[in-house]
């Protein structure tokens, strides 16, 4: 039997995250973003995830699923906790972040990298302040509330993206 992406159980429940504390509501927004991504994902088959289907752009939802481990490793690992580690899909001067260098026959191993990606950033920001603060590349004192924002605003940017590939593979439309 050929691999698919997995079914995803929502844990973060949108009507829960309107009156608790910071902390928790970052967390709980990006969760629900991460799952969202897989969500998009879910029952799909390694072609069908490395698949460009909205044309001229050669994005696929595997290759989002790259990026994003590539972006969370950058700014929760790389940025705020300083762990001197390369990168998980691509070289330090490619640029591409994960998009390009698809492979179909990669899909499994990707998704698990990424799963893997995000338990290591979640425990890289375990324990600290949100105002705890690291300088950026550019030299900028960031905080780690403004990683957790910002990371929720480059997820919901891509899902937006993962919703017309998906509905352009198979129809699927919705959250």
């Amino acid at each position: 039997m050929t691999w698919r992406a997995p079914p995803v159980e929502r844990t973060a429940q949108l009507g829960s995250l309107g009156t608790v504390p910071e902390r928790q509501m970052l967390e709980g927004w990006l969760s629900r973003h991460r799952e969202t991504l897989l969500a998009k994902c879910a029952g799909l088959d390694p072609a069908q995830l490395a698949r460009t289907t909205v044309k001229p752009s050669n994005l696929t939802l595997l290759g989002l699923v790259r990026h994003m481990a590539e972006v969370e490793r950058w700014w929760f690992r790389r940025s705020f906790a300083g762990e001197a580690i390369g990168d998980v899909f691509t070289g330090p001067s490619d640029g591409d972040e994960g998009l390009d260098g698809v492979h179909a026959a990669d899909a499994e191993r990707d998704f698990g990298l990424f799963q893997a990606e995000v338990k290591a950033c979640d425990a890289a920001a375990a324990g600290h302040d949100l105002d705890e603060t690291f300088m950026s590349s550019r030299g900028h004192p960031l905080s780690l509330r403004w990683v957790y924002v910002m990371l929720i605003q480059e997820y919901a940017r891509h899902n937006g993206h993962a919703d017309f590939l998906r509905e352009r593979i198979d129809g699927a439309t919705g959250d």
